[in-house]
């Protein structure tokens, strides 16, 4: 699955909403409503608009709230003693707080908050390990003032909170057992961190110091370390070097060779620097003007090792973060699908070819895997990782074009592993025509995960079997993997 940005609208708003609909289209629905004016009204209005709400901020304002449950998005839902609601960070449920606003104004519909004070602390909460953490600071991580365990549960709600909302289904009725696994050797004491981002994105200040940025802010943390960065990553000194006229340094450390890699993004008209970090790197830029990511020095590639593969991913491109997650993704959806010999399958963002590979060594001489994916680079990787393949063909393209165009009429078995914003309604429906025996739906998003199940269940498919894991320690998100199969069949 490429990475890309988060929907700025998905997470907690989507907890005060119905169906599939975000608040911010109901907001721009019942702006739509207003007549047009002419030019030079529109701004008189919009200045009396900027006037008004400018006047009636309620950043920086105090409330003391007692904590709801968790929401989607790394807060707890809250309420003023007048009813209006509060996303807030830094708490848990149960607590009691004092929360200073720190976006909105009188009646939106929602404000945030940050929890500044602790009156009544929950007995999960530790004291944040990370020295860069709390309150206006490093918007990296969401939980660490919360116990390991505690983290996994309230992933737990929110996925069990998704389910029921958007697709209508109890944890028993999506064969989950309402865990969240945590990956192996991360099952770690209150108060200690995995380290185990392999990938981190440094923003750098105007100073030139690196660091992290604040919660939904541009605004830099400068920070000398990162406790939940993988120590391929912490040994190359980042945080110890100046970097004028960088805007973002992102670090790579492959997982299975000591592949090292930084791509960095010049500010406008900046020049790199000469890169000399703890460790041999290979170094590549990202264009002013094209965008694309090019070779300084060094392999324009990392090698990742899972699945009894070695994997080449070039300029960047997806890979998974944690160094278990890929064969522990490839297990649990292997586990699920259960490949035969001669078996047709689908891998659909296939990135560069990690469920495709396992899929083709399972199925046999007399079987074929498609994948098809978007990016071109990832598209080339995908190919060259599995050259010895005779059996496996990528296409270059978006699913919802590709797969109509293919001819396919019928297959045995998917793997789906969507962008944050799910496969969405035409490309499911277009799985269930095909009637694969069964579907493994990997997604990084509860939220887009559920509104696709309700999808699947339009066109017959229910899931049989769900497992969820915590592969982001300290942070919010949460990697869940579903098998589905026809709902006529029997269990």
């Amino acid at each position: 699955m490429p990475e890309e940005p988060k929907n700025p609208l998905a997470g907690e708003e989507q907890s005060l909403t119905s169906g599939d609909k975000p608040l911010a289209d109901e907001e721009q629905s019942l702006a739509g409503t207003e007549q047009p004016l002419p030019g030079a009204a529109k701004s008189l209005v919009a200045e009396e608009k900027s006037l008004i709400a400018e006047e009636k901020s309620l950043v920086g304002e105090e409330y003391e709230v007692e904590i709801g449950p968790v929401a989607h998005g790394g807060h707890c839902i809250a309420r003023t003693e007048a009813g209006q609601v509060l996303f807030v960070r830094h708490t848990l449920p149960g607590e009691r707080v004092i929360a200073r606003v720190t976006e909105g104004e009188e009646g939106a519909r929602f404000l945030r908050a940050d929890a500044v004070r602790i009156l009544q602390p929950s007995k999960d909460r530790v004291e944040a390990p990370c020295p860069f953490s709390g309150p206006g600071r490093c918007g990296g991580c969401d939980w660490q003032h919360a116990k390991p365990g505690a983290q996994r549960r309230l992933k737990g709600e929110v996925v069990a909170e998704q389910l029921m909302r958007l697709a209508g289904l109890t944890p028993e009725a999506a064969g989950w057992d309402g865990t969240v696994e945590p990956a192996p050797g991360d099952k770690v004491g209150p108060g200690e961190v995995p380290a185990w981002r392999t990938r981190v994105q440094y923003a750098v200040d105007a100073e030139g110091r690196a660091g992290l940025r604040k919660h939904r802010s541009h605004d830099v943390e400068p920070i000398t370390h990162c406790l939940i960065a993988a120590p391929g990553v912490s040994e190359l000194g980042v945080e110890q070097r100046d970097w004028p006229q960088i805007a973002t340094v992102e670090a790579i450390a492959a997982t299975g060779s000591h592949d090292r890699q930084v791509i960095l993004t010049p500010r406008p008209g900046g020049r790199l620097p000469i890169v000399e970090l703890d460790k041999p790197v290979s170094v590549m830029r990202v264009g002013e003007k094209d965008k694309g990511v090019h070779r300084v020095h060094g392999r324009p590639f990392v090698r990742e090792r899972a699945a009894g593969r070695t994997w080449r991913v070039g300029n960047g491109g997806f890979w998974q973060v944690h160094p278990k997650a890929a064969d522990l993704l490839v297990d649990a959806v292997m586990q699920g699908l259960m490949p035969k010999k001669g078996d047709m399958a689908l891998d659909l963002y296939c990135g560069v070819g990690l469920f495709a590979g396992a899929l083709a060594e399972r199925v046999g001489d007399k079987g074929a895997v498609l994948g098809i994916e978007s990016g071109k680079r990832a598209v080339e990787d995908a190919r060259h990782n599995l050259a010895d393949l005779d059996r496996v063909r990528i296409e270059h393209g978006k699913v919802e074009s590709i797969l109509p165009r293919t001819g396919i009429t019928d297959v045995d078995l998917v793997v789906l592993d969507p962008p944050r914003a799910g496969a969405g309604k035409s490309t499911v429906h277009h799985l269930a025509s095909l009637t694969p025996r069964r579907l493994a739906y990997v997604a990084c998003d509860p939220a887009a995960l559920a509104r696709d199940l309700k999808y699947f269940a339009e066109v017959g498919y229910a899931p049989r079997r769900m497992r969820a894991f915590d592969l982001f320690p300290m942070t919010h998100h949460v990697e869940c993997v579903v098998v589905l199969e026809r709902a006529d069949k029997g269990r």
